[in-house]
């Protein structure tokens, strides 16, 4: 559930920051829709696959278009996929045919229920202060042995890009985040954007085994 924006100002700058991105994403989503759902991201998922059991279980968190969502489903996998922008979540049922979750990272609490859990472009809008918790969180929501896919924009802290508000790391900077929460770095690749026109922007690649 989306909060209302006077009961977000009640909790803090970090609620402040997520409720401008989720308004960012309802205001656009035909845009971002179209300009996401044909971004190939095949030689990430199969990096990310190779921790998966076949036909495993697969949190897609924050699944935006809910491109990845239909891969994983089209490969066979149970996939469970959720979204803070509502509009997106429309957009996203639709097209898998299934439903998808209107929630917040903050809102969900899964215990040891997932093979892998992908946050493609999604964990960048966390607060940086708030990021630790959320990769416990997502720590406790994965199985032993459970990976964990993130891309974030490749930069230093807490940057303005146009309307949204992002949280950057390089390859070295990302490396603290994980294994506090109690991750075993297994890939970590700096690539560029999958999008067409954008193939300059660099992402950090990481995915993360539970230990």
């Amino acid at each position: 559930m989306i909060l209302p924006k006077d009961r977000a100002m009640r909790f803090g700058t970090g609620e402040i920051m997520i409720d401008k991105n989720i308004d960012y994403y309802n205001k656009n989503a035909d845009s971002f829709f179209e300009g996401s759902v044909k971004a190939d991201m095949s030689e990430v998922r199969q990096r990310f696959l190779k921790y998966i059991p076949d036909g495993g279980k697969i949190l897609d968190a924050g699944c935006g278009s809910g491109r990845d969502s239909k891969e994983f489903l089209d490969a066979g996998y149970d996939v469970v996929s959720f979204d803070a922008s509502e509009e997106m979540c429309k957009r996203a049922s639709k097209y898998i045919g299934k439903e998808v979750m209107n929630l917040r990272f903050e809102d969900i609490s899964f215990n040891e229920e997932f093979d892998g859990i992908w946050a493609c472009a999604t964990l960048l809008h966390v607060p940086m202060d708030e990021l630790p918790a959320m990769m416990k969180k997502l720590h406790n929501a994965l199985k032993e042995n459970g990976a964990l896919y993130a891309s974030f924009k490749y930069g230093e802290g807490t940057t303005f890009r146009g309307e949204r508000k992002f949280s950057d790391f390089t390859e070295k900077s990302v490396i603290p985040l994980f294994e506090a929460a109690g991750f075993e770095i297994v890939s970590n690749i700096v690539g560029s954007d999958s999008r067409p026109g954008r193939e300059s922007e660099k992402w950090v690649n990481v995915i993360g085994i539970a230990r």
